[in-house]
């Protein structure tokens, strides 16, 4: 299934229809793409009767009788009678469900499906919740992280986390505890995804910022993606140690060497990302040496991506963290 959301530039519910799109399909394979309309005739064109507009396979299941192409601001009525700007998780699920999109992945994507549990949190999305001052922490972490290569300390979050009437400790804490954060033994940040405090296989140059190590190839793919600049990274093959670099100029990505894969794997038994999959997510020379890496740790089931299908991974993950 392909499941489009038309919205204007700037509209201030994109990035809401988007995370609820997300919510709501909770891991199940589908095509999220976000279109910008620019007139009435793309309107009329492509189906929006106001922004945002989401389609499943092309129709509007939320199209009330009588709609008309509109490039105007869209609102939605929830069940308990309240207004919000894009439908709710609820009623997205339900036109899912209507639709017939799976529960579950589809024969031949379940490794895949299943290695990428934890790197989505389980399809609820790595973009903390607005209450609670977990996403204004949450990205004050991120910027930080990208400006400087290294995690601030608490007191440095103190008024951001004040805005929300809590401490730095507290939202932190909830962070750790959702998954969102890793924290140390003493309390400071060891990572957030996708970045870590301390060196990796993946290392990221930011045009105009830090250099950064990422948690894993799928996070490194996922910080231009999440920051809009350019980047380059450099990784290692895990089973012949040869470099595998992915340079952004313009926003297209550049893969050498060009028949580089990513190995998406988690290990069984649950728990946070960072120690479940993240030592399991590596870039490789070629699909050869990662059949090898994963032939030699059966205890680790997962799947090979191709170039294409890693960085879509990556920008679903994170491209929105840091949408306002």
């Amino acid at each position: 299934m392909r499941i489009t959301v038309l919205t204007v530039p700037e509209c201030p519910n994109a990035p809401l229809a988007v995370e609820r799109v997300t919510a709501a399909l909770a891991g199940r394979s589908a095509a999220v793409e976000l279109v910008e309309v620019l007139d009435q005739a793309q309107a009329t064109e492509l189906g929006m009767t106001g922004s945002p507009t989401v389609l499943l396979d092309g129709v509007d299941p939320f199209a009330p009788a009588g709609a008309v192409p509109s490039i105007s601001c869209r609102l939605y009525r929830e069940a308990d009678g309240a207004v919000s700007g894009a439908p709710s998780v609820a009623a997205l699920r339900a036109a899912l469900d209507g639709a017939g999109l799976p529960e579950t992945a589809v024969p031949g994507d379940c490794c895949e499906a299943d290695a990428l549990d934890a790197v989505g949190r389980g399809g609820r999305g790595r973009r903390a919740p607005a209450e609670r001052g977990l996403r204004a922490v949450q990205q004050a972490v991120l910027r930080h992280f990208a400006a400087t290569g290294t995690a601030p300390e608490p007191d440095v979050l103190e008024p951001v986390a004040a805005t929300a009437g809590r401490s730095a400790v507290e939202v932190l804490d909830e962070l750790a505890r959702e998954d969102f954060l890793t924290l140390d033994a003493d309390g400071r940040i060891a990572a957030v995804y996708p970045f870590s405090a301390a060196p990796t296989r993946h290392r990221v140059r930011i045009a105009g910022g830090a250099e950064v190590w990422s948690m894993c190839a799928i996070d490194a793919l996922g910080i231009p993606a999440m920051l809009g600049r350019d980047t380059v990274i450099s990784s290692t093959d895990p089973v012949t140690g040869d470099p595998v670099t992915v340079t952004t100029d313009g926003g297209t990505p550049v893969w050498a060497p060009a028949d580089a894969v990513v190995f998406v794997g988690q290990r069984p038994g649950g728990g946070p990302a960072a120690a479940v999959c993240c030592d399991a997510l590596n870039f490789f020379t070629g699909e050869t040496t990662a059949r090898a890496w994963a032939d030699e740790h059966p205890e680790v089931p997962g799947h090979v991506v191709g170039q294409a299908r890693a960085e879509e991974i990556a920008t679903r993950t994170f491209g929105s963290l840091l949408v306002p």
